[in-house]
């Protein structure tokens, strides 16, 4: 591969910009590639990030790009629960937390299946796994997206996804350094402050960032979280040189890239007068990849004059930038030069979402489900009396959910005369207390709750659906489920019985129909 020499060129290596937007208004990457395209044409940038895309358009759209460009693109995309968290049609898993109960061999297939994939539709770097630690039941965003609530079940399948994505050739990300699993704050509309001692973090926080370390993990991604007892000066690590450099490197022995979390989240911004002056400060103390800014062409002109004057920063962007080379050398090294403008010459692009991949997405999430209580069995129906009433509590809509109607279809296989209901966020609450009365008609109750975690939404069930469901619970003999985090569980003590599946993806609520057919 040629290699760019200019400092102007080095520089925009360095900035990846995101393709399509999962925020209102919704963009998919077809609809952005031209916006890249301009970008591309303007600039040497050395990757994207991707979200809201498809199996089918995805690919072309990639490929038509890569050819656009000078140098070739690292693509990078958010895919925790697999590729089809980000390409409809691909397999999506269960969230992270679901293989707590599993074990790191599935994890490790899990990664060996979404990387194939990824590759194959012309994406190669996974932002994942995360290696946070699920310790703290209010932290808003990171919950299930851990793989356990201990370090020693996450630093294990932590390890495991990286290597799994390794024997396939996917580059892996270990996120968010040095721990966003006891925070409060969502870093995406504020900034978290983690006050716990430096003896704490060695023992909670950082184990599975030093599994990852020793998986060889070629990527890790900063927090916008501050950690005094790391850095007393309050910057979040994305800034800090004490975290990134004293600690991440001396300490820890990392020697891959490091990449920021996007730029465009509140608890980035750490006062300067311009993004480009945020930017300089973010790579002077240790970032390599600048994730999701929000003016590329201001940015790029702000670090070219800086670097002019500024040795430290120069030199800065002279490793950051070999460090990204080294990145994209591998991917020619281990498939060729051509595997940028054409994956199907290592990957078979019809393995992307195929029926062996969906069966073990499938049983993985049957195999997370697990019971709390008694067991249990529904009513046999009386004379008059209604079959199994069935009630999803939603409380927020995402544009990556899974498609409307999952749970329903699978409900009313396994309970054709059941009645299914769904409650929304804008559901009104003489609705909910309706639905509450009108379930005393009905054999059995099953109440699912989704309480995930997710950008720029409030964790947790509504007020009135968190009365709704008590009511539910306590007036009749209520199965009580969750699509998400466990802990929910625990504020309905009144339910006859309960399940958790960790997650709301497709595969697990259809894991959940398959269980509640074998109450009958």
């Amino acid at each position: 591969m040629t290699k760019p020499h200019s400092l102007r060129d080095r520089i925009a290596q360095l900035i990846f910009p995101r393709i399509g937007s999962n925020m209102p208004p919704a963009v998919t990457v077809a609809e952005d590639a031209e916006r890249i395209g301009e970008l591309l044409d303007r600039h040497a940038l050395g990757g994207l990030c991707l979200f809201n895309g498809d199996r089918f358009m995805t690919p072309q759209a990639l490929a038509v790009l890569q050819s656009r460009s000078r140098f070739p693109l690292l693509v990078a995309t958010d895919m925790e629960r697999g590729v089809g968290q980000q390409l409809r049609g691909a397999t999506v898993f269960p969230h992270a937390l679901a293989y707590a109960s599993l074990s790191p061999d599935d994890v490790e297939e899990m990664a060996r299946i979404s990387a194939r994939e990824a590759l194959a539709a012309g994406i190669h770097i996974s932002f994942s796994p995360v290696a946070d630690v699920a310790s703290n039941p209010r932290n808003p965003i990171i919950a299930t997206r851990a793989y356990g609530t201990d370090p020693e079940t996450a630093s294990a399948r932590v390890a495991a996804y990286i290597c799994g994505c390794a024997a396939e050739g996917l580059l892996s990300t270990a996120k968010h350094f040095p721990g966003h699993g006891d925070t409060e704050t969502d870093s995406h509309d504020g900034k978290p402050v983690l006050t716990r001692d430096r003896e704490s973090l060695d023992a909670l926080e950082l184990p599975p960032f030093a599994a990852a370390i020793q998986a060889g993990v070629p990527l890790v991604m900063t927090a916008h979280v501050a950690y005094p007892a790391l850095d007393a000066s309050g910057r979040i690590a994305t800034a800090s040189k004490p975290i990134l450099q004293d600690l991440l490197r001396d300490e820890m022995g990392f020697r891959g890239a490091v990449i920021s979390d996007s730029l465009l989240m509140a608890g980035a911004t750490a006062g300067a007068a311009t993004e480009g002056e945020e930017v300089a400060r973010i790579l002077k103390a240790g970032v390599d990849i600048l994730l999701d800014v929000r003016s590329v062409d201001d940015v790029i002109e702000h670090l070219v004059t800086a670097a002019h004057s500024d040795a430290e920063l120069r030199a800065r962007v002279d490793e950051a930038f070999e460090r990204l080379w080294t990145l994209k050398t591998g991917f020619s090294d281990r498939f060729g030069d051509s595997f940028f403008l054409d994956p199907g010459t290592a990957f078979e692009p019809r393995v992307v979402g195929c029926a062996e991949h969906q069966t073990a997405a499938a049983g993985m999430a049957a195999r997370a489900l697990v019971e709390y209580g008694e067991s249990y069995r529904f009513f046999a129906l009386k004379p008059g009396q209604k079959d199994v009433l069935c009630v999803l509590v939603r409380p927020h809509v995402t544009y990556n959910d899974p498609a409307a109607g999952t749970l329903e279809k699978a409900f009313l296989q396994a309970f054709p005369n059941g009645t299914y209901r769904e409650i929304l966020p804008e559901t009104d609450e003489a609705d909910l207390k309706q639905l509450v009365d009108a379930a005393a008609e009905h054999r059995g109750v099953v109440v699912a709750v989704i309480v995930k975690p997710a950008a720029w939404h409030k964790f947790g069930l509504q007020p009135a659906q968190h009365r709704f469901v008590r009511e539910m619970c306590d007036r009749h003999a209520t199965v009580l489920a969750s699509l998400g985090s466990p802990t929910i569980l625990s504020d309905f003590p009144g339910a006859v019985t309960s399940v958790c599946l960790f997650s709301d993806v497709a595969p697990s609520q259809q894991a959940l129909a398959s269980w509640l057919s074998r109450l009958q």
